[in-house]
């Protein structure tokens, strides 16, 4: 058997076993995992160019390698408080086959979540926080809520939110907080 094959078996019988990989990122002072198969990159974020009248959590768009995506801010998606406007990374990520670019504060380092740590959601978590976390899992941080991107994205759900500005509705003068 060859080094590489013997160095793939513990993830492959880890991931047979319900386990999965994902991105620690931060956005409005808490910490969520992207799966990391769902990730197509990560990078600074340069500049966004805004797009006005569009929606109040999507800050602009963005370029990446020649494409233009859609930059959507976490924290402000979440409704989460100390919401930045801007964030520093975006994660690239494909959902329903459209680009976004999810707007975060910082990338930490990709972690095996095991099913043995899956816990429930925590009683305090609800509205659009329990709606866009699929899985939680408890780590040495604390608990790691898991992104469900395709709920996270899904603009026909999330305009049915709460009128707390979270909704993907167009800002009040057309332009960006």
């Amino acid at each position: 058997m060859s080094q590489s094959a013997v160095l793939r078996q513990p993830l492959e019988r880890a991931m047979s076993e319900g386990a999965r990989n994902c991105f620690i990122v931060n956005a409005g002072g808490c910490m969520f995992g992207v799966p990391v198969d769902a990730v197509q990159a990560i990078f600074r974020i340069q500049s966004i160019t805004p797009a006005p009248l569009g929606p109040r959590v999507v800050l602009g768009l963005v370029n990446l390698r020649g494409k233009i995506v859609v930059a959507v801010s976490l924290a402000q998606r979440l409704g989460l408080d100390g919401a930045h406007e801007r964030g520093s990374f975006g994660v690239a990520i494909d959902s329903a086959g459209e680009s976004y670019a999810l707007v975060v504060d910082s990338v930490g380092d990709a972690v095996l979540c095991e099913a043995e740590n899956r816990v429930q959601r925590p009683p305090h978590i609800a509205g659009e926080r329990a709606a866009a976390t699929s899985e939680y899992y408890r780590l040495e941080k604390g608990i790691l809520p898991v992104l469900n991107l395709d709920a996270l994205f899904d603009i026909r759900a999330a305009r049915k939110g709460p009128a707390d500005n979270t909704t993907l509705e167009p800002s009040e003068k057309g332009a960006h907080p």
